[in-house]
C-alpha cells in the first residue's frame, strides 16, 4: 500500500546519472478500456517489464528507473484506475480488479508475457496477476509488497475509518500543510523510521487534489486495510509460486510495512531471492535507484522465464499449502468421481 511518491519535478536526477522522465514526457499515453481512460508510460523495446505503483501513487514514481530499463526492455508503467492521470470512477478498486485492468491494458498493447515489478499495493496486484494469469507471467519483483501480514502503518488504518475524507480534505488547508511539513522534518531530524518516508508520505496530500481522487484512494485502501490492519494476504497461495522466479526488495527501515514481512514472504515463496536496502524506507527505489536498477536487471538476465504447466498447477492445488490438512475423507470419493468423468470422456471420444 504505497503512499504517493514525489513527482519527478520535486526530485533531483537519481544518483549515477539515472535520467528522470518529466511529467510532460510524450510517452505518457492513454487508452480507453471498458469506457475508462487509462494512462500509462511506454518506453524501450525487448521483453516486456510492467511497473505497478502503490496506492495514492502513479507511474511517475518510476521516473528514475524507466530510462535504464528501457535500454533492454519494453517498459509499461500504468497509472492504475483511480490514480494519476487515469479516470477515477465509482468502480471496483479491489486487487483482483486491478490485476484484470493490467491484463486488459496488455491486451490492448498486444503484449502476451511480462515480468512484473510491483511496489506495495502494486506488489499485491503483481502477485494477484501471477495467480490469475500464470501463463502470462515470466517473473515477479515484489518491492515492499502488501499482503504479507496484518501489520501496517497506523495512519493507513485510521484513513480506512469513516470520516477519512474530511480529514484528508483538512490536510490540504495551507496552515495544516505548514504544520505537517514541520512535523515530518522533525521526524527526519530525529532519525525515526517514519522520518525515512516522511517526504514521500506527505506527497499523498498533493496526489489527492479533489473529492474524486480522495474517494478513489479511500475505496482502494478499504479494499485492503481496515482498522485492524491489512485485510488480504498472499501467504495462503504463495506455494503456487514454485517455479516462478521471484525477487523481494525491502527497506530495513520501512515505516509502512515492516521488514519482518520481507523475511516472512521469502520463507513462504520457495526459491525466492531477498535483498534488503539497509537504512532505506518504504521506497528503496527512491533511496538507491542505481542499486535497485542493477538488481532488477541482473535478476531478469540470470533467471529463466516461468514455464507454466496446467498439469503442474493442478498438482500444486491438489497437494495444497504445506502444513494444511491432506487426505480428508472426501478425497477418495473425489478421485472416484474424477476417474468416472475421465472414463466417460474417453468413451465418448471413441
Amino acid at each position: 500500500m504505497s503512499l504517493a511518491g514525489p513527482s519527478p519535478r520535486a526530485r533531483p536526477t537519481g544518483a549515477g546519472g539515472l535520467r528522470p522522465v518529466a511529467d510532460g514526457d510524450p510517452r505518457l499515453l492513454h487508452h480507453v478500456v471498458h469506457g475508462y481512460r487509462r494512462a500509462y508510460r511506454l518506453a524501450g523495446s525487448g521483453p516486456a517489464v510492467v511497473l505497478i505503483h502503490g496506492i495514492g501513487d502513479s507511474s511517475a514514481t518510476w521516473a528514475d528507473l524507466i530510462p535504464g530499463l528501457a535500454g533492454r526492455h519494453t517498459v509499461i508503467a500504468p497509472d492504475l484506475l483511480g490514480h494519476g492521470a487515469s479516470d477515477k470512477p465509482r468502480a471496483d478498486y479491489s486487487v483482483a480488479a486491478y490485476a484484470n485492468g493490467v491484463r486488459d491494458l496488455l491486451g490492448v498493447l498486444g503484449i502476451e508475457r511480462v515480468t512484473l515489478v510491483g511496489h506495495s499495493l502494486g506488489g499485491g496486484v503483481a502477485m494477484q496477476f501471477a495467480y490469475q494469469f500464470p501463463e502470462r507471467t515470466d517473473r515477479l519483483v515484489l518491492v515492499s509488497t502488501g499482503g504479507v501480514g496484518r501489520e501496517v502503518n497506523p495512519m493507513l488504518r485510521a484513513v480506512s475509518l469513516p470520516g477519512a475524507d474530511l480529514v484528508l480534505s483538512a490536510l490540504r488547508l495551507p496552515g495544516m500543510r505548514v504544520q505537517a511539513r514541520l512535523v515530518t522534518e522533525l521526524m527526519r531530524l530525529l532519525n525515526t523510521d517514519l522520518g525515512q518516508d516522511a517526504s514521500d508520505l506527505l506527497n499523498l496530500v498533493d496526489a489527492l487534489p479533489d473529492a474524486t481522487a480522495r474517494s478513489a484512494f479511500i475505496r482502494t485502501l478499504r479494499a485492503v486495510v481496515d482498522w485492524r490492519g491489512q485485510v488480504i494476504t498472499m501467504l495462503d497461495r504463495c506455494y503456487l509460486a514454485q517455479g516462478m522466479p521471484t525477487m523481494l526488495l525491502w527497506g530495513s527501515r520501512d515505516s509502512v510495512l515492516p521488514e519482518v514481512h520481507a523475511h516472512r514472504a521469502h520463507a513462504a515463496m520457495p526459491g525466492s531471492r531477498l535483498e534488503i536496502f539497509e537504512g532505506a524506507g518504504h521506497f528503496p527505489f527512491h533511496s538507491d535507484p542505481v542499486r535497485f536498477l542493477s538488481l532488477v536487471e541482473d535478476f531478469i538476465a540470470t533467471t529463466t522465464p516461468a514455464d507454466w504447466s496446467a498439469d503442474r498447477w493442478r498438482e500444486l492445488l491438489r497437494a495444497g499449502r504445506p502444513g494444511t490438512a491432506v487426505g480428508r475423507p472426501d478425497d477418495a470419493r473425489n478421485r472416484a468421481v474424477e476417474r468416472g468423468l475421465r472414463d466417460a470422456s474417453e468413451r465418448s471420444a471413441t
